[in-house]
C-alpha cells in the first residue's frame, strides 16, 4: 500500500481543523482508529517511518527548507512514545528535540516566544518541540498565577490577551512559513478515562514510577478548563498555513501511524530533492573516480 492509499484510509478530514471553523472536542472521537487493525497498523508504520527517512536525507541535502513539529497534550496521552516511534529512522544529525519545560528566570525576563526563537530548526533540519510555544495560553490561562509571575505591563493583562496572543502566535507562524519552516501542529486526544488508567499504570510499575507526578492529578482536576482552553485555541490558531491536527490518541498504535503519515505527505509535497551537481563538479568526481579505480 503506497503512502497516499495509507492517508486516503487514515480520513484527514477527520483529525484536521478546518481554519475558521469553532471546535468542539467532543466532535472528535480519542477512540478513532478507522478501518485498521494493531498488526496492520505496525507493518504501515514501519514503511512510513523508511519514507520520513527518506524524505529527511534530501530535506538535508537539499538545505532550503526547514520542518518545525509542536507536540500538545494532557499528560500520559503519548507525546513521547509517539517522537520515539515516529522518528525512529531519522538521522540524529539532521533532528532536534526541544522540551519547553516551566519558564526559567532568565525566560521569564524576556517575552514568551523568546525560548521558542532560540530553538527554532535550521533549514534543512527538522525540530520538534514537546510542548511548545501554545502553553502560553493553554497552562497559563487555566492557572492565572502564572501569568503575574510573567512581568508583563498591567494594561496588557485584560481579558483580550488570550485574544492578542493568537493573532501574535499567527503572525510568528505565518513569519516562519514564509522563510521556509514548515509548522506542522498535533494534539494528541486522549480521553479521561484512558488517561486515568496510564496514570495507575505508572504506579502500578515500578519502573514507570519516575514519570509519574501529583501534580498531574492535580491538573487533571482542572480537565473541563483545559479543555475550553483548547478549543478556543484550535478555533483560533489553526490556519491555512499551519493547521491543528486533532489525533486520536487512546490506541498509540493508531496516534504513530497518523503523526507519521502526515509529515510524510506534508514532506512529500515541498517536492524535495537532491542537489543538481554543476558540470565541473561532475567531471571532478569522474577524476576522482578514475583516480581510485587505477589504486594498486
Amino acid at each position: 500500500m503506497d503512502s497516499a492509499s495509507r492517508l486516503d484510509i487514515l480520513t484527514p478530514e477527520r483529525m484536521v481543523v478546518k481554519p475558521g471553523t469553532r471546535v468542539t472536542l467532543k466532535d472528535f472521537d480519542p477512540n478513532f482508529t478507522g478501518s485498521f487493525k494493531k498488526k496492520q497498523a505496525k507493518e504501515l508504520l514501519q514503511q512510513g517511518v523508511e519514507e520520513l527517512a527518506r524524505y529527511q536525507d534530501m530535506l538535508y541535502a537539499q538545505n532550503t527548507y526547514a520542518m518545525l513539529i509542536l507536540f500538545q497534550a494532557m499528560d500520559a496521552a503519548g507525546k513521547d512514545s509517539t517522537i520515539k516511534h515516529v522518528m525512529s529512522g531519522i538521522n540524529p544529525q539532521g533532528c532536534q528535540v526541544y522540551s519547553f519545560k516551566q519558564p526559567s528566570l532568565e525566560e521569564l525576563d524576556h517575552d514568551y516566544l523568546w525560548r521558542s526563537f532560540k530553538a527554532l530548526p535550521e533549514r534543512g533540519n527538522i525540530g520538534i518541540f514537546n510542548r511548545s510555544y501554545y502553553e502560553e495560553v493553554l497552562v497559563v490561562r487555566v492557572r492565572p498565577e502564572l501569568l503575574a509571575q510573567q512581568q508583563i505591563p498591567k494594561s496588557v493583562r485584560s481579558d483580550r490577551i488570550w485574544q492578542q496572543r493568537f493573532e501574535e502566535i499567527n503572525n510568528f507562524e505565518k513569519y516562519l512559513v514564509n522563510n521556509g519552516i514548515v509548522v506542522m501542529k498535533f494534539f494528541l486526544n486522549v480521553s479521561k478515562e484512558e488517561q486515568k488508567n496510564r496514570f495507575l499504570n505508572r504506579i502500578d510499575r515500578p519502573e514507570k514510577n519516575w514519570k509519574f507526578s501529583l501534580a498531574d492529578v492535580r491538573e487533571r482536576g482542572r480537565w473541563d478548563d483545559y479543555m475550553a482552553a483548547y478549543e478556543d485555541m484550535f478555533s483560533h490558531t489553526s490556519t491555512d498555513w499551519a493547521p491543528w491536527h486533532i489525533i486520536p490518541a487512546d490506541n498509540k498504535w493508531f496516534t504513530r501511524l497518523a503523526v507519521a503519515n502526515f509529515i510524510e505527505q506534508k514532506l512529500k509535497s515541498l517536492n524535495l530533492a537532491y542537489p543538481e551537481l554543476e558540470r565541473n563538479h561532475l567531471e571532478r568526481l569522474k577524476e576522482a573516480k578514475a583516480m581510485l579505480e587505477s589504486e594498486e
